[in-house]
């Protein structure tokens, strides 16, 4: 018979060594697939990087698009896969059954769809980009409002639908969800009427385009005026024209009359040049050599209205109108034409002999003894 002693101090013993044993199988385990997901991810990220620099200038957007949008959200799936896949493990080795390992399986699901909307939105916004930079390298035109309008409901649809999948990846039925909106959206919208108005306001503001991004707006209605910089869902950034931000909701487009110089095709020269009432003589030449200047302009639009003519006797002056339409509807260089133009009918007063007048008033004297025909006249400038 085996000393009954010894067999009791050597069964502990050998239940030490191998729960010692199992234990040590388990990290050696975990430490494996930890040390899997880090050299993964190195390789995984030095790839991409380098397909990201290659990419970078090619012909195409569609390439730099897709691999710098997948760099950041494939990293992040790599590490969701790989500690999941440690916690199964350690679930299966450990035989536990805690409500943190039941969590496993939801969680790396809900990641994994995360990651592929992120993924998604951040090649929306990278095809987006591309596209503008592609042809503003090439000198074509590009509707900024619409590229980003398309873009933002890209962007839009990604998310919800990433929500949906994921709430019936948990076990929601997306039909109760949806009844529960819409039952919802009563109440929300009655709670959140001002924020529906600036977003149906944007929509608007997307589908009529009374402007968009670059263009110059003012409203006689309300203190707004500046250049569009950005058109939001909700508020429409304005950079005046004392370089301030000016940020307007969207609702009130719907309400306001919006004016759009930016789209004027001519801008217009509407001028009155006072000349002496000594100088009546000569008013029909000057007027003559006005038009004739005006229409000899290479500045000035022919196809439009030109009116120079003697308007009205004014009380210090014979006015004579010009009225005209510049080719340029720059701000700067219309100014300049402007400034050539009047010079240049300056000229031709003078060149007549006759004076531009400035305000003058005449004082008849009363009550001197006078022969017929005769006064005492005083003429000087007005005060």
């Amino acid at each position: 018979m085996p000393d009954t002693e010894a067999l009791d101090w050597v069964e502990p013993m050998l239940d030490r060594m191998t729960g010692g044993d199992h234990t040590l199988t388990l990290i050696l385990q975990l430490f494996l697939v930890v040390l899997a997901v880090v050299v993964t991810n190195f390789f995984l990220r030095r790839t991409l990087a380098r397909l990201e620099a290659r990419t970078r200038n090619t012909p195409t957007p569609w390439d730099f698009a897709l691999v710098s949008a997948a760099r950041k959200p494939l990293t992040v799936v790599a590490w969701l896969v790989g500690l999941t896949f440690a916690a199964r493990i350690l679930q299966t080795e450990t035989e536990t059954d805690a409500a943190l390992f039941e969590a496993i399986e939801p969680v790396r699901t809900v990641g994994v769809i995360a990651c592929l909307a992120w993924f998604l939105v951040r090649f929306v916004g990278n095809v987006q980009d591309g596209i503008m930079a592609q042809r503003l390298r090439r000198g074509e035109s590009i509707d900024r409002t619409t590229v980003d309008a398309i873009g933002k409901l890209l962007r839009v649809s990604v998310i919800i639908t990433a929500v949906l999948v994921a709430l019936q990846s948990l076990g929601f039925s997306i039909s109760g969800v949806l009844a529960f909106g819409g039952i919802g959206g009563i109440a929300v919208g009655f709670a959140a009427k001002d924020l529906l108005a600036n977003f149906f306001g944007g929509l608007m503001v997307y589908l009529d385009r009374p402007f968009v991004v670059g263009d110059w707006v003012r409203s006689p209605d309300k203190q707004i005026e500046g250049t569009v910089e950005e058109i939001g869902w909700r508020l429409t950034r304005i950079r005046t024209f004392d370089k301030r931000p000016l940020y307007v909701p969207n609702a009130v487009f719907t309400q306001i009359t919006v004016e759009n110089p930016s789209r004027m095709t001519n801008r217009r020269i509407n001028e009155v040049v006072g000349v002496r009432y000594d100088d009546v003589g000569k008013v029909a030449a000057i007027v003559d050599d006005i038009k004739a200047m005006l229409r000899g302009h290479e500045e000035i639009d022919q196809d439009q209205t030109m009116i120079v003519n003697l308007n009205q006797f004014g009380p210090s002056s014979l006015d004579i109108m010009i009225y005209t339409f510049t080719r340029t509807t720059a701000w700067v260089r219309f100014h300049e034409i402007k400034q050539d133009v009047m010079l240049k009918v300056a000229d031709i007063v003078a060149s007549h002999g006759a004076e531009i007048a400035f305000p003058t008033r005449t004082l008849h004297l009363a009550g001197a003894a006078q022969a017929p025909g005769h006064e005492h006249v005083l003429e000087g400038a007005a005060q």
